[in-house]
């Protein structure tokens, strides 16, 4: 316990800025996974086993949309196992930051990994569309256009955020941070991938699910286009 308490108090000082956080991100996630990254310092893992955990969680819980009839337990199962996944997902890289840094494989897993999370949750609730008419109201095949167009949405803006962060110009070393806005932060609450799981609560619903992501897939769409008009904006002030 001795261990995990130093931990904690030097990632409380080692902490990324939260400016282009969302609210959840920033009270929720990032505060949970870093209990998780001093747990994990204290077991001995690395931040690239704790990946590995992170990608247990999610794609558990992945496979269970596609494969299991929908319920309000199974809903509730899910929700969990995502929140948790997504959770460990930032603790390996605060416990890289605690190890004295991360590598370049160990980011490009954990890139990897959230990519491959995003897809593969999007296509097993197309799956879940197909498999259980019924249950969710889609036997119309026009429903099953409505997860692919939230991949598309999600996906896109995952590798141009990426993209972008690679691409700008990098702040002076030893320059302040910029202060978060709170407007911001509540702004993008909606394409929060925490937030974005609390969606799977409501699986038992039928209907009620249906159209909650439907929603949610709207408004994902509606901040990519606000999303690449900031990002090309931005890099057209960088010089080449």
């Amino acid at each position: 316990m001795a261990k995990v308490g130093t931990a904690l108090r030097e990632l409380r000082g080692a902490q990324k800025s939260a400016k282009g956080v969302s609210l959840y991100s920033r009270f929720v996630n990032r505060p949970a996974g870093r209990y998780l990254a001093a747990v994990s310092y204290a077991l001995g893992l690395t931040p690239n086993q704790v990946t590995l955990v992170s990608a247990a969680f999610s794609f558990a819980a992945v496979a269970a949309v596609a494969l299991a009839a929908p319920s309000w337990g199974l809903g509730v199962a899910v929700w969990a196992a995502l929140a948790v996944g997504f959770a460990f997902d930032s603790a390996d890289g605060q416990l890289a930051r605690l190890r004295g840094g991360g590598s370049a494989a160990g980011e490009w897993l954990d890139h990897v990994v959230d990519c491959a999370k995003l897809t593969a949750l999007h296509t097993c609730v197309l799956i879940a569309f197909y498999r259980f008419p019924e249950a969710y109201g889609t036997g119309g095949h026009g429903w099953l256009l409505v997860p692919l167009g939230f991949q598309f949405a999600s996906v896109v803006t995952f590798f141009g955020g990426l993209l972008t962060e690679k691409l700008k110009a990098k702040p002076a070393p030893g320059s302040p941070a910029a202060a978060p806005s709170t407007v911001r932060a509540v702004a993008l609450l909606p394409v929060d991938y925490g937030v974005f799981c609390l969606v799977f609560l409501v699986l038992g619903g039928g209907g009620l699910f249906r159209w909650a992501y439907a929603g949610l897939g709207a408004v994902a769409a509606l901040f990519l286009v606000a999303f690449l008009a900031k990002w090309f904006r931005e890099l057209s002030a960088v010089p080449r």
